[in-house]
């Protein structure tokens, strides 16, 4: 058996426990790795992550199949996590799809959420969906793609966040979990909306973290994956930034302890130790 479906089958018995699984996304492997050493049960990756980090661009529709699917690719590659990915909208429709369910397959990853957002997601311009049956026919094809049943469709809606109809977002989820979507994933409903609407809602059910909430607020709504998605990019942000900030300031790099006094211990997590390891096991040291 491949990692790949261990991973999934791994993700798929930590998903029948009933805990709600906190997922921190990444935006590259060695913030992967860190999820991973952080003891996190699974690690995501998005499109938002993936459109900042590498390419230093927002999220605006701007990163293509193949790029996303490489990126998901040489995070699965890093850790022995399951991996959870983002497929947009599909970058197709129902007929094509098969290719991106099977891109992602291939690149390792256990699963993937596909959206009915067709345009205007994270800006302030007019949106776009597709509508419910076209988007359960996509569903539908997905599910018929997949080379391993392991793998999981998640239907993801965005009618709540996009136009503020919470019932478009239920009969939406509804629709595609009678499809055989594997969870569903209804984007601009919280911890507190979905508290009184869960038991309209059929199967499991994946939320974003927002500000403003905790794990705690998140399990007593019913989630049963929370996807942190920008946690390890904004806190890279942070670090360096500030750090930039102190060394502009002071011209000094030992003035920056977190910098400095880190580099020994990051090239052990990195794997030097290990390459040091090998090079004497074969004779090149």
């Amino acid at each position: 058996m491949t990692k790949a479906e261990t991973n999934r089958k791994k993700l798929r018995a930590l998903l029948a426990s009933g805990k709600t699984l906190v997922v921190p996304g990444a935006y590259d492997p060695m913030s992967a790795k860190l999820v991973e050493r952080a003891s996190f049960p699974a690690v995501y990756i998005g499109s938002y992550a993936t459109a900042a980090a590498g390419f230093g661009m927002p999220d605006v529709g701007l990163v293509t199949m193949d790029e996303m699917a490489a990126h998901a690719k040489r995070i699965a590659d890093a850790v022995d996590l399951p991996v959870i990915a983002d497929g947009e909208n599909g970058w197709n429709n129902a007929v094509n799809i098969w290719r991106t369910v099977r891109s992602f397959e291939q690149a390792g990853v256990c699963g993937i959420h596909i959206e009915d957002h067709e345009f205007g997601k994270h800006a302030d311009v007019p949106q776009v969906l597709l509508s419910c049956d076209q988007m359960v026919q996509k569903i539908r094809a997905a599910l018929d793609a997949r080379a391993h049943s392991d793998f999981l469709i998640i239907a993801r809606t965005d009618a709540a966040w996009a136009f503020d109809d919470v019932e478009d977002a239920i009969k939406r989820m509804n629709a595609c979990t009678d499809a055989g979507a594997d969870l569903v994933m209804p984007v601009g409903i919280g911890p507190k909306k979905l508290a009184g609407l869960r038991s309209r809602i059929k199967g499991k059910i994946m939320i974003t973290d927002t500000p403003g909430r905790s794990v705690a607020d998140e399990e007593a709504a019913g989630a049963d994956v929370v996807l942190y998605y920008g946690f390890s990019l904004y806190a890279a942000y942070h670090g360096v930034k500030t750090a930039l900030d102190a060394f502009t300031r002071t011209r000094n790099a030992d003035d920056i302890p977190q910098v400095r006094g880190g580099i020994a211990e990051f090239e052990n997590f990195i794997g030097y130790p290990d390459f040091n390891a090998r090079a004497k096991k074969y004779g090149l040291a």
